[in-house]
């Protein structure tokens, strides 16, 4: 029993320095505050960013901004003079400035492409710069839709060309429309000179076929004969082949009217100093109106040539000329006869009783001159009987 008591007042002793140093715990945790109401944690506190990176940071970022293919001049400038003015400068420009610039940059580069814009495209520009567009509408008509516009209006030219153009032009301009607009652009930048060359040659050669001037000939000959460009040919057939078709006319003309008649001399020289069309038109039609009035004009000469000169029926009033044998015989008019010669004979009215001959005496001068033999042998009835009259 002692023993027991020894050990249980050992065994207090050495719990009693635990109790008492675990009082104070105890008592706090009895006084704490109900789940949930804990005060939050205390965070560390956060570091500011270093005002030299963040300064360095913006400076690398407008470096990017500024190098970009669609930055402008005035981008570029603008970008510098942030950066020469320091960190607060440099944060504007990248959260404002930039924006600002590239909308009006924007609008400039698609104002640039109306110079050599097709109807599409050009309607496209005005729609959408009318329309309060935002810098994400002006960016995708940009990268976008300018070159969707851009290949309608390649492909409507196409079909004109095609429309209108030579067997080569034809076939090459087909197959850029089955192809891609990479395609149609190429056509239209190259490809239809290549093929418009082509079909130049096949006509010029057909032109020196069918022209005789010589001065034209000669230069398609050389021409043809030496490299020509696509260029020169299409001047040539465009520009020069008109000039030298000019100076061959001139000299046709010259030769037309070289010993022609009066109208063909005055319708050529005014050809010759008028223009080329001028020209052109005389070869054509000019000259031979101008033939025609000439012939006109020749033949009225002869016409009045056979005719008796004015004052020649007065002369010969009341003298009328038959042949025979020979002799003369006077009545009302008179009548003389030489030979085989005759010429016109009038009675007492004037009246034309036959016409001039040759060799032997046709019917109706014959009938003239027994007329007028019958006429003077009554006068000469009558002039006797009067004398006999006169004996009695």
């Amino acid at each position: 029993m002692k023993f027991s008591r020894i050990a249980a007042a050992v065994t207090t002793a050495a719990l009693a320095p635990v109790v008492l140093i675990a009082s104070p715990a105890f008592a706090a945790d009895h006084d704490a505050p109900a789940a949930g109401n804990q005060p939050a944690p205390t965070t560390p506190d956060q570091t500011v960013p270093d005002q030299a990176d963040q300064a360095e940071q913006d400076h690398k970022t407008i470096l990017v901004i500024i190098a970009h293919p669609m930055a402008s001049e005035f981008m570029k400038k603008a970008g510098h003079k942030a950066i020469a003015d320091g960190p607060r400068a440099m944060r504007k420009f990248i959260e404002v400035d930039q924006h600002d610039i590239r909308m009006d940059d924007y609008r400039i580069a698609i104002l640039r492409l109306l110079p050599n814009a097709g109807p599409g495209l050009k309607e496209g520009v005005n729609k959408v710069l009318s329309n309060g567009p935002t810098i994400e509408h002006l960016r995708h008509f940009y990268d976008v839709t300018q070159h969707e516009l851009r290949d309608d209006d390649n492909a409507v030219e196409i079909s004109r060309l095609i429309g209108t153009g030579g067997t080569a032009v034809k076939e090459a301009g087909k197959k850029a429309l089955q192809g891609t607009p990479a395609d149609r652009a190429k056509f239209l930048k190259t490809g239809r000179h290549l093929a418009q060359a082509s079909d130049d040659l096949v006509e010029l050669a057909r032109i020196d076929e069918g022209w005789d001037g010589p001065t034209l000939t000669e230069a398609i000959s050389k021409l043809m004969n030496g490299s020509p460009t696509p260029a020169e040919l299409r001047h040539f057939l465009e520009v020069t082949q008109y000039e030298l078709r000019d100076q061959d006319n001139r000299v046709a003309i010259a030769r037309i009217i070289n010993g022609g008649g009066p109208e063909l001399l005055k319708a050529g020289r005014a050809a010759l100093a008028g223009t080329p069309a001028a020209r052109t038109e005389f070869l054509k039609t000019g000259q031979h109106e101008a033939r025609a009035k000439d012939q006109a004009a020749k033949d009225k000469g002869a016409k009045d040539k056979d005719k008796p000169a004015p004052g020649k029926d007065a002369q010969e009033q009341g003298t009328g000329t038959g042949s025979g044998t020979g002799g003369t015989t006077t009545g009302t008019g008179t009548t003389t006869g030489t030979g085989n010669s005759t010429v016109t004979t009038q009675g007492h009215n004037g009246a034309p009783l036959a016409t001039t001959g040759t060799g032997d005496h046709t019917t109706l001068i014959a009938g003239g001159a027994g007329t007028a033999l019958a006429a003077g042998a009554g006068l000469l009835l009558a002039a006797r009987m009067r004398r006999a009259g006169a004996g009695r």
